[in-house]
């Protein structure tokens, strides 16, 4: 099992969610952070005037897959295709289980 972190700059979670759709990828979450990279964050007027403040940290989209191995794959190129910038970070999963029934590991996902 591998869990596939997306890291984006911009709002692209639509997108990569109607791709993964169509390749048969259920489950992902997707929520809101703060980081620095390669993208310079969006300036903030500070005060009343013309004063300017550039941000260290900018808004981020991260989403998380968790899928069987030979879904790596696909799933990248889907994100790839759907994306224009971001990271895209391949984990390995060493255990997964469901807390409701006793199914675990790939049956879990």
């Amino acid at each position: 099992m591998l869990k596939i972190e997306v890291i984006l700059p911009e709002n692209e979670i639509k997108s990569i969610s109607d791709a993964l759709k169509k390749i048969d990828v259920g489950g992902i979450t997707a929520y809101k952070g703060w980081g620095r990279g390669k993208t310079i964050a969006k300036e903030i007027h500070a005060s009343k005037g013309t004063e300017v403040f550039t941000p260290e940290f900018g808004e981020r989209f991260i989403i998380e897959i968790v899928v069987a191995d030979e879904k790596k794959n696909d799933i990248i190129a889907a994100i790839r295709a759907s994306s224009t910038f971001g990271k895209i970070f391949v984990n390995t999963i060493s255990e997964a289980y469901d807390i409701q029934t006793p199914k675990k590991d790939e049956q879990a996902i």
